[in-house]
């Protein structure tokens, strides 16, 4: 039982190091900082597999304390709320062997309600609102942009046009901050479980993958929500319920993505030993790129989730 103790001790000191150096890297460095906080969460759920809850909240504590100390207090805290709850997640999902696509589901979960969470603490405290944080930025970044065309002797009509398309573009970026926060929290946990997931193997833990991509099958309640959007978006319109129309249109864009990921899936799965997967992954990007192709395969993977073409294709061929 000491030994055991004493090695939990000392790998909960080692990954606490790793994840205070992590930090570092996020705060100062500019480029390479972001994929430092992409990662961030990987040695904390490594830490919670290999050794349990409690050595893991004691790390982060740890590495919390240390780093407002190197840091900045405010900067710490948010970072603690923001990604240590989707670590701890995917750490208890490796650690009891759940399903691959539940413990995905659970940790986007915890990372949607930690990043909200952190976004909380920032207003609360500063008095400032992160949404239009970042909208101010990318504003004052194109106002400089439009002043050096301006400078350089571009035509003022053509000026005014990129003023007039950027301004609807600012207005939809505010429409879809809700999308972003989860487009946000999907990357951050796809980039742990997959590289988590990878080096928990090499560590001797059997860990569950997600089914070849050919076989991936959405819910069909994402149908449903489809409908609803569709419905929402026109009520939100027509009636002009603002907060209607903003869920309705960022259930939408998220609803026909996830159909259009199915459509892919269903692509693969027809094509699959017929070509080689760099060439499929070319179509793909063409598909992607073109966005009336993308949203016929978009509709075609929203359909599959209630008729399921493969399965009556499989049945066939039997």
């Amino acid at each position: 039982m000491a030994e055991q103790n004493i090695k939990s001790m000392t790998e909960s000191g080692l990954l606490a190091a790793i994840t205070i150096i992590t930090a570092l890297i996020g705060v100062y460095l500019p480029v390479l900082g972001t994929v430092a906080i992409l990662i961030w969460p990987l040695p904390i759920l490594i830490l919670e597999v290999r050794h349990g809850m409690k050595w893991t909240l004691l790390s982060i504590l740890a590495s919390g304390i240390i780093m407002s100390i190197l840091i900045e207090p405010l900067a710490a805290v948010r970072m603690v709320i923001g990604f240590a709850p989707p670590a701890i997640a995917l750490g208890y999902g490796f650690r009891n062997n759940l399903p691959a696509s539940k413990n995905l589901m659970l940790s986007l979960m915890a990372a949607v309600v930690a990043m909200l969470l952190a976004m909380g603490i920032l207003f609360s405290v500063t008095g400032i609102n992160p949404f239009n944080m970042q909208v101010d930025m990318l504003k004052e970044s194109f106002e400089a942009t439009m002043s050096a065309y301006e400078a350089m002797g571009i035509p003022a009509e053509q000026v005014a046009d990129s003023k007039s398309q950027f301004e609807v573009a600012f207005s939809m970026i505010t429409l879809l901050m809700p999308l972003v926060i989860i487009c946000s929290g999907l990357i951050t946990t796809w980039i742990n479980f997959a590289i988590g997931g990878k080096v928990l193997r090499r560590l001797g833990h059997p860990v569950r993958s997600l089914p070849d991509f050919e076989e991936w099958r959405l819910p069909k309640l994402i149908i449903y929500f489809f409908a609803f959007s569709l419905i929402g978006l026109y009520w939100g319109s027509a009636k002009n319920i603002d907060i209607l129309y903003q869920i309705s249109l960022n259930v939408n864009i998220l609803t026909t993505f996830a159909g259009f990921i199915q459509g892919i899936a269903i692509m693969s799965y027809f094509l699959h030993h017929k070509i080689s997967r760099w060439v499929f992954w070319l179509i793909v990007a063409f598909i992607f790129l073109n966005g009336l192709i993308a949203q016929l395969v978009a509709f075609v993977g929203l359909f599959d989730m209630l008729f399921d073409y493969r399965k009556r294709f499989a049945k066939r061929q039997q």
